[in-house]
């Protein structure tokens, strides 16, 4: 048997070309001429000493921060030089405007938050206001009622009360 040995910086090559392709491991293992099973032990060789390899995410997948490092990073970049970074990093222009509005919703104050009202929730505010009204409008009807019919039940206690003497 004529076993080959690679590198560590061939299979983490090989492994990052893996992950960056989309190809299943045995389809990348027959394009590359290496043993599907020779693949599957570097990937856990790799994987146990702290290299992670994984497909590659998506911008959207991003976390905060690094979406955050973005906006910064692009911040004073003119158009052109915007469009050169978006192609070297696989990005969007429209995302990082996304982003950087994000950026800049998230550091909005609470009272300019509370000043920028939907249609929708103006309309829930006055209908709960008409509400509140109708509400205390039967309850103070309720309780009129009430004290009215315990007074005449006192009135009629007390006229018993009369006729009996």
């Amino acid at each position: 048997m004529d076993y080959q040995r690679y590198s560590s910086s061939f299979k983490e090559a090989i492994l990052n070309k893996l992950s960056q392709s989309g190809l299943s491991v045995r389809k990348f293992a027959l394009q590359e001429g290496i043993n599907v099973s020779t693949l599957y032990s570097w990937k856990k060789q790799f994987k146990v000493s702290g290299f992670n390899v994984s497909k590659v995410s998506s911008p959207d997948n991003w976390s905060s921060e690094e979406k955050f490092a973005v906006v910064l990073e692009t911040s004073t970049l003119s158009e052109v030089e915007l469009s050169e970074y978006c192609r070297a990093n696989g990005l969007y222009p429209e995302q990082i405007k996304s982003w950087k509005q994000a950026c800049i919703a998230g550091n909005t104050t609470k009272s300019d938050k509370r000043t920028k009202q939907t249609p929708e929730q103006k309309a829930d505010k006055k209908r709960i206001k008409e509400l509140e009204r109708e509400l205390r409008r039967k309850e103070k009807a309720l309780a009129e009622s009430a004290a009215l019919l315990v007074l005449g039940k006192k009135f009629d206690a007390y006229w018993e009360g009369k006729e009996d003497s």
